[in-house]
């Protein structure tokens, strides 16, 4: 019996998707670590020497399409390591992790000390937005930099266009599955309708058993110890965190950081070479730049 997927073919599903992610690949290595919450797939690429970056994965996703969308500024200038996400990703263990407490928090700082890995940038990208920022919360210690790309945790986003525009199409879909029924609840959330992500939506959607919790929101007092240099990026037409909203939410909640709203972007950001360049390029200026407001 599987906890995340509908059964044993769903799982293989995903499995034989996440390979085709993988295939794409520019020269990484393979891992797994032990956690106190089960087995870590991690995907590791990028010069040995490099300071190391951690990427954290959004929900149904993988580190292989999380890594997928890592630019070259990143790619050739850091050590990126993309852990699979324990209850989000078809390569970790088969188990979900409950989100009002510190186990994602405890998940990822096992993943840091089996990789022999003490202090590293954070970069969390939705759910593992939330991740992030729960980690860095309990381990600020532990985080150099933090960069937070349209994170769950911070703000909600208007139920009825939620309702109408994704979970009653989403609905249908997995009951009567369909390219227009994919089309239609996949466009308000993927800013690129590519060859690639929308048949992997399709097939995730289909194959996992959704999970519903929402991560709980934060409150000032949890992130009032956090002084890092941090990064936030929200997206202006993003349903689940309204960019708007988000911006100002994560100023309040961490005065220092910097903050770009991303325009004309749904939740998932653009999926191509040139968005992932542009985006990578901002990403690894903030990561390698003096302590500070962007220069630019």
């Amino acid at each position: 019996m599987t906890t995340l997927f509908r059964d044993a073919a769903a799982r293989a599903t995903v499995e034989a998707a996440y390979e085709k992610f993988r295939e794409r690949l520019p020269e990484h290595e393979s891992l797994r670590v032990s956690t106190r919450h089960g087995e870590t797939h991690v995907l590791a690429a990028g010069p040995k020497d490099g300071p190391p970056l951690v990427v954290v994965h959004g929900a149904l996703a993988s580190s292989a399409h999380v890594m997928g969308e890592m630019g070259p500024a990143l790619r050739e200038r850091f050590r990126v390591y993309a852990p699979d996400v324990i209850g989000q990703s078809v390569m970790s263990a088969d188990v979900r992790l409950p989100v009002d407490g510190p186990a994602y928090a405890e998940w990822l700082t096992d993943v840091l000390d089996g990789l022999g890995l003490g202090r590293v940038h954070l970069f969390g990208v939705s759910w593992g937005g939330y991740v992030a920022r729960s980690f860095a919360q309990r381990s600020p210690d532990r985080v150099d930099r933090l960069v937070l790309l349209v994170p769950a945790g911070f703000v909600g986003g208007p139920v009825w266009k939620g309702l109408t525009k994704v979970g009653i199409p989403l609905a249908m879909y997995r009951a009567f599955p369909s390219e227009a029924r994919l089309r239609r609840f996949a466009s308000a959330i993927l800013s690129t309708l590519d060859d690639e992500w929308l048949p992997y939506m399709g097939e995730a959607f289909l194959a996992y058993k959704l999970d519903m919790r929402i991560p709980p929101l934060a409150k000032p007092e949890d992130l009032a110890g956090f002084d890092r240099p941090t990064l936030v990026i929200g997206a202006s037409d993003d349903l689940s965190f309204p960019g708007a909203a988000l911006l100002e939410r994560a100023k309040a909640l961490i005065p220092h950081a910097e903050t770009e709203l991303l325009e004309d972007c749904k939740h998932s950001p653009p999926t191509n070479d040139a968005f992932r360049a542009k985006l990578a390029e901002r990403i690894a200026r903030f990561l390698r730049s003096p302590s500070g407001p962007d220069p630019s």
